[in-house]
């Protein structure tokens, strides 16, 4: 064990977080890094007497109403009105195709009556207009407006008056066809100019085009000023509509994802929650609604769907929480998962085409003990471990980054240098994978995906530090460099991702042995020598018990960060029979963990803060220094529960709850780790996404993971084991799905589970 040391500079020991990083979607993998959009990038000091730059305009969506339906999004301000500011506009695969739209009615702006979202797809916005010489103080029109990500909008002005309304209806159109990129970025071009069309209007710039038609067609267009005008009698009683469809002619490049298309079902059941607490039953349900909007498909395989990483900055494939989203979503069916899995491997880095990796063999056909590709578990990278694919020596440059599965930077925080989500997307491609067989995934789909999932722990192999370097010997360290730059400059070890890779190393060895591959039994020994290594030079004595370092810089240089990372060491990951693999803590080191993620430094009553309230670099709005991040905390309750310290679990719980309410069940992705004031809701974060991907799964998995639904499809067995202490009160779960069929389950008052639908050849267990 080892003392608590000062505070290491920030970003020692590692990598320099890149100033050149995406700051918004657009990239390969279509997402950001996790700083607030519009930030400037790090670099260089100013020179001293050099003029300061004038600040870039910062678009905040926090309070957005935000419509998303993939490719497709729209934002505006409760008031309904597009208005060109930020990111008000509608947008199609990452193209904004119209950013003004301001109605007035009689030369007014309606007044603002109610703006709120009627599904993640669609909103609905009401606003009022006297009549001009009306004496009634009461309004005589009001205006509806039924918006969908789609590009679609209906506008319907109603008479409830006791005269005729006379008036002229106005439409202010505009757009500068810019990029969400850009528009992230606080980027904003000048409108283009209009052309009229047979029913409305039209732009073009900047190698792209859209439309915006009206029905009816306007009685005039004026394409200089960019308005369509309708002249509008309105009978006492009566109403009055028009349909608006913006459209992008061209789209950006190539051909991008497209959204869940016609006849795709989703690829998850639709459970029904009854719960005596009434918060669960409405969570689900938007977060299940909110998953919807964020669904995409590469347009050559449109059945393989997956889901965006989130909504604005981040709207395209991210691969890590892409994969956090099937797996939390895995009691509703496997689609998702395999859907999600295919277009991650397709993604994954090879240095062998596949064609002639199986010129060369079937890796199966390796003696016993032998391993797959790269160096054996331990070994440093480049050393000899076996075959090797390519025919080449293990850790040459042509794969360097073999089986690592792309992924963008975020933002580390203030101890640690920014990380790269191709770590934890590679790890997560194993545990998904092996999970996903559990709950029933066909073995046929499963074999196919098996080669991916055999390059990834060829990854993990190689981002394993070596003894003569400096790093910290026999950890994990981040994927996202070449594997000679790791060797040359080892970065921190992380610690949620040494949970990660011991994961993966159990799993992925579960995996090859129920599918007769070689390498098992070095994953299991490899995975040992790690929890023992783990336990002696991660945790850290202090007044309080102890706690896990959050990195170590080195075997001597343990960074004591206090962050909510910390919950990954209580996901060790589905096993057989419907257990739970071993975690990399021992019991003792788990109950101080449990115990001290409820104090008030960690938990701010919303839920889990990214870094204790203690520290001097203690933010409540920073993505890593003090934000409560939604996924986090949901992953802390249900470990929390299956290691039995279910008070903690319960404690935690009530605050993601609580917080559900104040954000209309539509959890996003992260808010103010402020400490919870009575009568006082959770501050929004202006650079959250909303939907998130990870946060709406999360959602879902906070729920449905107190029924403790286990299951081990290819032995025949499902276990329940849901939380004794029913923090929900009594529970029923039906419509969920496990090996594809129906199964339903109750949990009383008192933790009792009840099986009441299931797969006839499942053999069934309680806890």
């Amino acid at each position: 064990m080892r003392p608590a040391p000062g505070h290491p500079a920030p970003g020692r020991g590692g990598p320099a977080p890149r100033a050149d990083h995406p700051s918004a979607p657009g990239g390969p993998q279509g997402a950001r890094s996790e700083q607030v959009a519009g930030a400037p990038a790090a670099g260089p000091a100013r020179p001293s007497g050099q003029a300061p730059q004038p600040p870039r305009p910062q678009p905040s969506a926090a309070h957005d109403v935000l419509c998303v339906n993939a490719p497709g999004m729209a934002a505006s301000g409760p008031d309904g009105q597009l208005r060109g500011q930020g990111l008000h506009g509608f947008f199609r695969h990452g193209v904004r195709t119209l950013a003004r739209m301001e109605l007035r009615l009689g030369g007014m702006e309606p007044l603002s009556l109610q703006g709120t979202l009627t599904s993640a797809a669609a909103a609905r916005f009401v606003g009022s207009v006297r009549v001009p010489g009306d004496l009634d103080p009461d309004p005589a029109l009001t205006v509806e407006r039924l918006r969908h990500a789609d590009g679609a909008e209906t506008v319907t002005v109603r008479n409830t008056g006791a005269r005729p309304a006379r008036l002229p209806l106005e439409i202010a159109l505009g757009t500068d066809l810019g990029l969400l990129t850009d528009i992230a970025a606080g980027r904003r071009s000048a409108d283009l100019p209009g052309q009229v069309q047979s029913s409305g209007l039209r732009w073009v710039g900047q190698g792209r085009a859209a439309t915006v038609s009206a029905r009816p067609s306007p009685h005039a267009v004026l394409a200089g000023a960019g308005v369509l005008r309708w002249d509008l009698e309105i009978q006492p009683g009566a109403r009055w509509s028009v349909d608006l469809r913006a459209e992008l002619e061209t789209p950006s490049t190539g051909r991008p994802p497209t959204g869940r298309g016609p006849g795709v079902p989703l690829p998850w059941s639709e459970p029904e929650v009854r719960a005596d607490d009434r918060r669960a039953a409405r969570l689900v349900a938007r977060a299940l609604d909110s998953l919807g909007g964020l669904l995409l498909a590469d347009a050559d395989r449109p059945t393989d769907l997956y889901t965006a990483s989130g909504a604005p900055w981040r709207f395209g494939l991210t691969a890590a929480d892409a994969l956090w989203a099937a797996r939390m979503t895995l009691p509703l069916g496997t689609r998702l998962a395999a859907g999600t899995l295919r277009a991650v491997a397709r993604r994954q880095h090879q240095a062998t085409p596949p064609t002639a990796a199986a010129s060369q063999g079937d890796a199966a056909s390796a003696p016993e003990g032998a391993v797959p590709a790269g160096p054996a578990p331990g070994q440093a990278p480049g050393a000899s471990g076996g075959a090797n694919p390519s025919g080449g020596e293990t850790g040459a440059p042509a794969q360097a980054m073999d089986g690592v599965v792309p992924g963008p930077l975020r933002h580390g925080g203030p101890e640690l240098p920014a990380t790269c989500t191709a770590t934890e997307a590679t790890l997560l491609f194993v545990t998904v994978l092996a999970e996903a067989w559990r709950w029933g995934m066909p073995r046929a789909e499963v074999a196919e995906l098996l080669p991916a999932a055999e390059r990834a722990l060829g990854a993990l192999r190689a981002a394993v530090v070596a003894e003569g370097t400096d790093g910290s010997v026999g950890f994990v360290a981040d994927f996202g460099r070449p594997a000679e730059e790791r060797a040359a400059r080892p970065g921190p070890a992380r610690c949620e991702v040494q949970a990660q890779a011991h994961r993966a190393a159990l799993q992925g060895a579960d995996l090859l042995d129920a599918f007769d591959r070689p390498g098992a039994a070095q994953w299991r020994s490899w995975a040992a020598e790690l929890r023992e290594r783990f336990r002696e030079q991660f945790w850290i004595d202090d007044l309080s018990g102890g706690r896990p370092a959050a990195a170590l810089l080195a075997p001597d240089r343990p960074v004591p960060a206090v962050a909510s990372t910390l919950v990954h060491l209580f996901d060790p990951g589905l096993a057989a029979e419907g257990e739970l693999h071993e975690g990399l803590l021992d019991r003792e080191q788990t109950r101080v963990l449990a115990q001290r993620l409820v104090t008030p430094e960690l938990d701010c009553g919303w839920g889990l803060r990214t870094l204790s309230a203690k520290s001097p670099r203690f933010n409540p709005l920073g993505h890593r220094s003090g934000a409560v991040r939604v996924q986090e905390t949901a992953l802390a309750v249900s470990g929390l529960v299956d290691a039995g310290f279910e008070r903690e679990a319960e404690i935690l719980l009530e605050g993601l709850l609580e917080a559900s309410v104040h954000f209309e069940g539509r959890l996003p992705e992260m808010y103010a780790g402020e400490q919870k004031v009575a009568d006082c809701p959770p501050v929004p974060h202006p650079a959250a996404c909303r939907p998130a991907a990870v946060s709406a799964a999360a959602a879902v998995h906070l729920v449905l993971s107190l029924a403790g639904v286990r299951p081990d499809v290819p032995s025949g067995r499902v276990a329940t084991r849901p939380a004794s202490t029913a923090p929900l009160g009594a529970l029923e779960l039906t419509g969920l799905r496990v090996a594809g069929e129906p199964f339903s389950v109750r949990v009383s008052r008192i933790g009792v589970a009840v099986v009441e639908e299931a797969p006839s050849f499942l053999q069934l267990a309680a806890g």
